[in-house]
């Protein structure tokens, strides 16, 4: 077999680069070539999972220390809207992440043309939920993956992207829409033009990307998938259940106290971490019910002092290893959690933040997986019955074992891989 090129371009989060890397690795168990396009600050995710990369500028150039926490500084900016509906984030944290997103795209196109050249893909797969003119426009197949929720791909009858919208309340789709749409107008035009100078026709209003014509890759789970108008072609839409890559092995170490108690682990993602007072009442709630913890908190361990004896900390847990060993998860519903619960087959209780987190609480709770529990809201006595329902619901316990053994059949990497295969030795996928 002849080796190729596939270029993989994800955007400057953990969950998309991650996905990337588990087709990366299956990918190159076919003897192809994967290298990484990335921003600056995730140069070294990529370099230490052994693969090539190369600098993409999605913001102005920086310092290496202050690329890397670009996202960070802007997500610890808006704890305090993470407190607010989905509904209310429109007008400060989405649009904020919007117009932030734009200009990734203009800085990229800057780069882009020079890089594509040096590493002369055959393929490119872009992560991302925005066009970059010059992926399209660089003259070999290119696929598109959805690593955020399914409805990062609209369809009128489901919830919009980012809404937290139950799947039958229409009335609330549309207005969430409508005020989307309106807040959103003056930078979609500026986007449009950003468009129309290199060359690309305008998008409808609320649109920043489309669909690939090639091939569309998305890791939401058959489970939980949404009833469309407009199904998706499976010629061009191919779901891999969750994807999921391969990380190193974890032991789980001894607890003080508790020692033969059910597993929690609690997580908000690494950009989720910085919201330290909220893990902190967390740590504190679960240091008072019956069970063992381990908790994720990023880049802030110096902050947390003496913890409950059945709580353990860390900066950073290799998750796709950890899930599988724990009886519940907590997390913010960022997808790659969201989905490695129902890949493992573990309930899962989701207090989202932002982006896809809501979309994802929403459905966790509606399609019987899990539940959902509000930031602002929550309270010591709600988390633990929702604790306890996780740790005896026999329905919801057998529907994650039969969902889980659906989603480990596909082998989600290997199929991606194969895909792209196929798409390198005829052009179509």
């Amino acid at each position: 077999m002849q080796q190729k090129t596939i270029a993989f371009f994800p955007e400057a989060a953990f969950g998309p680069a991650l996905n990337s890397v588990g087709i990366a690795q299956a990918v190159q168990r076919l003897g192809h070539r994967a290298v990484f396009l990335s921003d600056p600050g995730f140069l070294d995710v990529y370099r230490g999972y052994g693969f090539e990369a190369h600098p993409v500028n999605l913001s102005a150039p920086m310092p290496p220390e202050q690329m890397a926490k670009f996202w960070e500084d802007f997500i610890n900016g808006h704890i305090p809207n993470f407190r607010k509906s989905a509904y209310e984030q429109i007008d400060n944290y989405v649009l904020d992440c919007w117009t932030a997103i734009v200009d990734s795209a203009r800085y990229a196109q800057a780069d882009l043309p020079a890089v594509l050249a040096q590493v002369k893909p055959d393929l490119i797969c872009v992560d991302n939920v925005i066009l970059f003119p010059e992926i399209k426009q660089f003259g070999v197949p290119w696929v598109r993956i959805v690593s955020c929720s399914e409805n990062e791909i609209e369809d009128p009858a489901i919830p919009p992207h980012l809404s937290g919208c139950a799947a039958d309340d229409l009335a609330s789709h549309a207005r969430y829409r409508e005020h989307f749409n309106a807040t959103i107008a003056p930078l979609h035009q500026q986007f449009n033009a950003f468009l129309a100078e290199h060359g690309e026709a305008p998008y409808p209003l609320g649109q920043f990307f489309e669909a690939s014509p090639f091939l569309n890759l998305l890791l939401y789970p058959e489970a939980v998938k949404f009833k469309r108008a407009h199904p998706l072609p499976p010629e061009r839409f191919q779901y891999l259940e969750g994807c999921v890559r391969q990380e190193k092995p974890y032991e789980v170490p001894q607890f003080a106290a508790n020692p033969d108690a059910p597993l929690v682990y609690l997580s908000f993602g690494s950009l989720g971490a910085g919201d330290v007072p909220l893990l902190k009442s967390l740590i504190a709630a679960l240091g008072r019910f019956p069970c063992r913890a381990l908790v994720n908190v990023g880049g802030y361990q110096d902050q947390y002092g003496d913890l409950p004896p059945n709580v353990q900390i860390a900066s950073w847990f290799p998750q796709p290893s950890v899930i599988p060993q724990v009886d519940v998860v907590i997390h913010h519903g960022g997808n790659n959690s969201f989905t490695e619960c129902l890949y493992f087959g573990k309930p899962a209780i989701i207090m989202p933040f932002a982006w896809d987190g809501h979309d994802n609480a929403t459905r966790v709770q509606e399609t019987g997986y899990g539940f959902k529990i509000g930031r602002a809201d929550w309270t010591e006595q709600a988390l633990f019955a929702q604790l306890r329902a996780c740790l005896t619901d026999k329905a919801m316990q057998q529907r994650l074992h039969k969902t889980s053994a659906q989603m480990q059949s596909q082998a989600g990497p290997a199929r991606a891989a194969s895909l792209l295969d196929a798409m390198l030795k005829t052009g179509a996928a």
